[in-house]
Formats: C-alpha cells, structure tokens, sequence
C-alpha cells in the first residue's frame, strides 16, 4: 500500500526544524492502517519488533508490504516492510493484542 506523508503534516516543523524528517510513529500507523485495510477494525497491537533503518522525508512515496504470520494463540500477526523504491526504511512484526 503506497503512501506519502506531504510536507505540510503538523508534526513535521519540530521533527527536525530546518530538515524535517516523518516521524517513525507515522511510518507505523500507515503500517496500521494497511493491516486495517485488508483484515479491518482491530483493537489494542503490540509491536513485537520494529527497526528503522533509514529515514523517510516528506513527501517522499513509501510502500507497505505485509506477510500474514501464523498466529500467537489466537491473536493474528503480521510481518510488515515499509520500504522506498529498493531502500528498506522500516521492518517489523505487529500482533493484534
């Protein structure tokens, strides 16, 4: 699922003045909302693993690409990589809680 995160979100100016780059913690709700998207509504999440590992600048097209898991229990979960063009930006694990 592709996004891009315009230059002109709130919480750009303070991350970091004068060379914004987007917060991880967005990076992770458009990860979210991918899940969302594809399997709906889901309550509390745990982030079992997550790493950055380069940053994403705004306005700059990111995609989300999720593998289903064999789940924990009961509780579903994802593997999840955010990457831009070949650069991997992000990776981890999300299990709905």
């Amino acid at each position: 699922m592709p996004f891009v995160v315009d230059p002109s979100h709130p919480s750009l100016p303070g991350h970091f003045p004068g060379a914004p780059v987007v917060p991880g913690v967005l990076v992770l709700e458009r990860v979210v909302a991918a899940i969302e998207a594809a399997h709906g509504p889901l309550g509390a999440l745990r982030l079992s693993q997550v790493k950055f590992l380069q940053p994403l600048l705004p306005g700059e097209q990111a995609d989300v690409e999720l593998t289903d898991l064999v789940p924990e229990g009961d509780a579903p979960r994802w593997r999840f990589r955010v990457s831009r063009g070949d650069a991997l930006i992000a990776s981890g694990e999300v299990v709905a809680a």
